[in-house]
C-alpha cells in the first residue's frame, strides 16, 4: 500500500504471491497413458485437404472482406490519447509539457494569479525602495589603487556592506515568494483538474500553509548555512595561506552538497501544501520522489532558472538605461569603484523593472514546482487515476486498476 497521506494516491495491494490455479488434464490412473483422461476408443483419422481458392472457377463470387481475402483493415492502431481535462495531458509529463502547463495556466486564471502576484511585488518593492533609501547603508567605496592589506580590509569592508544591504531585501524577497507560491499551487491544482478558482477560494484553501511554508523555507536556509559554514569554518580558523586553500576547497565541496540538496528539496513546497505534510515529513517526501530522478529534476529546474535570468536580463536593461537617464546618474558611476548617489527617480524606475519581474517570475517558477511535483506522483504512484477520478471522466470509477 502506499503510505503517502492527503493528497496522496492509494496504492494498490501488494500480491501475496498466490495465483489462480490453472486448469490441467489429469494424470492417467495406470501411468502409462498420455496425460490426461483421454477415451481409449477415438475416431479414426479425417481426410483434410487445403481449401480451395475461392476465387477461381468461373461463377464464383468475389471474396468478402476481412479474413482470406479482400482489402485488409489496418494494423493495431497505437495507445490512445491521455485525458486532458485540465491544462496537462494526466501522463508522465515531458519538459515542453511542464513549462507550457505553467503558462497555460497562468493565462487561464490570469487574474487570480497575476494580479496576487502583481500585488505582493507592488508592496515588496515599495519596501524595499524605502529600506535603501533610509534605513540601508551606503556601498562602501573600494580605491582601486590599494594593495596589500588595505585592499584585503576594503574587500572585507565591501562584502559586509553588500551583505548587510542584501539580508533585509532577500527576506522580503522570500516572504513575497512564498505567498505567491502558497496561492499559485492551489491554482496549478485547480487547473490541472479544469476547475475554475477565485482567489478568495485560493487564499482559503493556502491560509492554513504558509506558516508551514514559512518554517520549511527557514530551516533549509539554516540548513544551507550550516553545511557553508562547516565548509569554509575550518580553514577560516587556521588564518594562512594552508587555511585559504582549505577554506576554498571547503567552499567547493560544501556548494556540491547544497546543489544536491536543493535539488533533492524541490518538492518539498508542493507536497506540503497539496498532502498537508509537515515540515520535516514534506523534506523525506520531497527526497522520495526526486530519488531516481535527481539528474532530470535538476536539469529542469536549471532550464527554468535560466529562463528567469533571461528574462531578468532582458527587462532590467531598458529600465536600468532610463533609471541613468532620469536621474543624471553617469554610467562609470555604476561601475566604477565609487559608490554613486542615486536618486529618486532611479529607484522609481528600477524598482518598476523589478515589479514587472517578480510578476511574471514568481507564479511561473511556482507552477513548474507544483507540475514537476505531480508528474514524479504520476510517474512512481499513478497519479494520473486519482486526478482523472477526481475531474469526474468518465472510465475512472473507483474499481479502475491502477498502472
Amino acid at each position: 500500500m502506499n503510505d503517502s497521506p492527503g493528497w496522496a494516491s492509494p496504492g494498490s495491494a501488494p500480491s501475496d504471491g498466490k495465483e489462480k490455479a490453472i486448469p490441467r488434464p489429469s494424470d492417467p490412473q495406470d501411468g502409462s497413458g498420455p496425460t490426461g483422461q483421454w477415451s481409449p476408443e477415438q475416431p479414426p483419422p479425417g481426410q483434410w485437404s487445403p481449401p480451395s481458392n475461392p476465387g477461381s472457377g468461373p461463377g464464383t463470387r468475389p471474396p468478402t472482406p476481412g479474413w482470406g481475402g479482400g482489402p485488409q483493415r489496418q494494423g493495431w492502431a497505437g495507445p490512445p490519447a491521455a485525458a486532458k481535462p485540465g491544462v496537462i495531458p494526466l501522463r508522465p509529463l515531458s519538459l515542453g509539457e511542464i513549462l507550457d502547463g505553467s503558462v497555460s495556466a497562468l493565462r487561464a486564471h490570469w487574474r487570480t494569479a497575476l494580479g496576487f502576484s502583481l500585488t505582493v511585488s507592488v508592496i515588496t518593492q515599495i519596501a524595499v525602495i524605502l529600506m535603501q533609501r533610509y534605513l540601508l547603508p551606503e556601498p562602501t567605496s573600494i580605491d582601486p589603487n590599494a594593495t596589500g592589506a588595505e585592499a584585503l580590509r576594503q574587500t572585507a569592508d565591501s562584502a559586509r556592506s553588500t551583505l548587510i544591504s542584501l539580508a533585509p531585501v532577500s527576506l522580503l524577497s522570500m516572504i513575497a515568494t512564498l505567498f505567491t507560491a502558497s496561492v499559485v499551487t492551489v491554482i496549478i491544482s485547480r487547473s490541472v483538474l479544469g476547475r475554475p478558482t477565485t482567489l478568495a477560494d485560493s487564499w482559503a484553501e493556502a491560509r492554513p500553509r504558509v506558516l508551514p511554508l514559512l518554517g520549511l523555507t527557514v530551516l533549509v536556509a539554516v540548513i544551507m548555512a550550516a553545511i557553508m559554514a562547516v565548509g569554509i569554518g575550518p580553514g577560516l580558523l587556521l588564518g594562512s595561506e594552508a587555511g585559504a586553500a582549505l577554506a576554498f576547497l571547503g567552499f567547493a565541496a560544501a556548494c556540491v552538497v547544497m546543489l544536491w540538496l536543493n535539488v533533492s528539496f524541490a518538492l518539498a513546497a508542493p507536497a506540503l501544501m497539496l498532502e498537508r505534510q509537515s515540515i520535516v515529513a514534506a523534506l523525506r517526501r520531497s527526497a522520495k520522489l526526486v530519488r531516481g530522478a535527481w539528474w532530470r529534476t535538476f536539469g529542469i529546474l536549471a532550464l527554468t532558472y535560466l529562463l528567469t535570468f533571461l528574462l531578468t536580463f532582458l527587462v532590467s536593461i531598458p529600465f536600468t538605461a532610463i533609471a541613468v537617464i532620469a536621474d543624471g546618474t553617469e554610467v562609470s558611476d555604476l561601475f566604477g569603484g565609487t559608490a554613486p548617489a542615486v536618486g529618486w527617480p532611479f529607484l522609481i524606475v528600477t524598482g518598476i523593472g523589478e515589479v514587472i519581474v517578480s510578476t511574471l517570475i514568481y507564479p511561473f517558477v511556482a507552477g513548474v514546482m507544483a507540475l514537476l511535483y505531480m508528474d514524479q506522483r504520476i510517474r512512481r504512484e499513478a497519479l494520473d487515476l486519482d486526478l482523472a477520478r477526481a475531474a469526474g471522466l468518465p472510465g475512472y470509477g473507483d474499481n479502475t486498476p491502477r498502472s
